[in-house]
This record gives structure tokens, sequence and C-alpha cells, in this order.
């Protein structure tokens, strides 16, 4: 069962019929996050508020869907796949972040995860950093920030982060955003395995190995996590309404 998340003026509408939904960010400016998600692990409690539920999603197990953006490159983030949501809006770190997921970020983010891939754009990606505590991460996490900020040591800090992490990711600039296309991720224990029309575009071995929940989403934040130690997170304005429509979604263990 999947739960609606609508930040800030955004939106979630599903036609049964159809079997779609359509996630909508209005136009915002960049004083407000504005997020709209379908997710797994959100409960909602007696007096109204959403509550993390824990994590249902673990490998072996296939998402498959179809979809489709309205703008080639709409400012922030969206995607859908397995993660288990290690950051907060305001860029805290909860955890150790895990990822196995299509993911799109638009200018200025830069993530800087695997070398040779660009920090933004549309992507396959897993990111693993094992099963660290979440109370060692945070402080390993800051201290790594304030580190980057000397003169000379934000690419050897970097440099070493990566080794930790094991990250793969595999850019997409030949598949249009705003056309449809069908997705899959075959997660397993020791791969993970993303197609798009039936065309094999990366196989990460040491994948996430769970659990995680599973989220679709568009919003209008971006993060940076450059080579040269800038760090940082925030949002974007949107200047005209922004979605992603999703299509014939289906979760298959196994």
């Amino acid at each position: 069962m999947l739960n609606l998340m609508e930040v800030g003026g955004g939106q979630v509408a599903y036609t049964a019929q159809a079997d779609m939904a359509r996630l909508t960010v209005p136009p915002t400016d960049a004083r407000r996050y504005a997020n709209a998600q379908l997710d797994d692990y959100h409960t909602l409690g007696a007096d109204g508020r959403l509550r993390r539920a824990p994590w249902a999603s673990q490998p072996p197990v296939r998402l498959a869907l179809r979809a489709r953006a309205s703008h080639a490159a709409p400012p922030g983030t969206l995607g859908f796949g397995f993660w288990n949501e290690p950051f907060s809006v305001t860029g805290a770190v909860r955890g150790a972040p895990s990822v196995a997921w299509f993911f799109y970020a638009s200018p200025p983010s830069d993530m800087a995860l695997v070398p040779g891939v660009p920090g933004h754009g549309w992507k396959a990606a897993t990111l693993n950093v094992g099963r660290w505590p979440g109370l060692l991460v945070a402080p390993a996490a800051l201290a790594a920030v304030g580190l980057t900020k000397i003169p000379g040591l934000g690419r050897p800090i970097l440099d070493l982060a990566r080794r930790f992490t094991r990250a793969h990711e595999a850019p997409l600039p030949d598949v249009a955003l705003t056309d449809w296309h069908a997705y899959t991720l075959d997660w397993q224990r020791d791969a993970a395995v993303f197609t798009v029309d039936g065309v094999e575009r990366l196989r990460a071995p040491t994948p996430p190995r769970g659990p995680l929940g599973l989220v679709i989403w568009i919003d209008n934040q971006y993060a940076v996590a450059s080579l040269e130690g800038r760090f940082g997170f925030g949002v974007l304005p949107v200047p005209e309404a922004q979605w992603l429509e999703i299509a014939d979604l289906r979760m298959t263990p196994g």
C-alpha cells in the first residue's frame, strides 16, 4: 500500500481507470520546499500526523513502471526506487545512506559520487555504505564537511568517502524525461539491474542489503557535495507547475 506525502502545495492525483498517478509541484519560490510523493514507509497517525514505519522492501524484488515528466530539465529532483531516507529536508544526517533507484537532479545539484559521472542529470544509481550506526555517521559527516572547508582538503576527503560508499551510476542522457519509457529495477542480493525499455543500462554489484523503503517523488530541492569541497542543501524556484506521471506500477518479490 502506498501513502501520499504532499508538502508545500505538492499534490498527488490517481486515476484508477488508467492505473496512473500524477505527482505535481506547483509554482514555488525559493523560500518554500514543495514535494509530491508516494511511498510505503509513512503511516497516518490518529492525530493526523505522518509517522515513519519500518522499511518494507528487501531483495529479491523487481520494481516495474512506466514514467514521464512534464519538463526535460525541471528544477529540483525526481525519481523512483528504494532508499532509507537518510537526510531531512534541512540536510541533517539521520543515518548511513543506501539507495537503489532512477534519480534525476537539476543544477546546482552536484553530488560527485562516482568518478567521471556528472553530479546531476538523469541516471540509474546505487549507493551502499553498509550498516554504520547512524549515531556514528552523523558526526563523521559533519566532521568531513568541516575538513573540506580547509583549502586543499576537499578532494582528498571526498576521495576517502568514496572508498566506503560503494556507489555505482549510469547516466541516461538519451532517455528523455518527457517521453514515456518503461523502467525496471531488479534488486537482487548480489546485484541491482536497471533496464529502460528492455535494455540493460546498469548492473551494479554490492547493492544495499535492505530493508529499504519504496519512494516515488518530485520536489524542488538541490544538494551539493562537490569535488571542490562544497556542501549544501536548498530549494529552487519553480516558475510553472511541473509533474511526474507514473503508470502500470508493479512490485514483484523474488
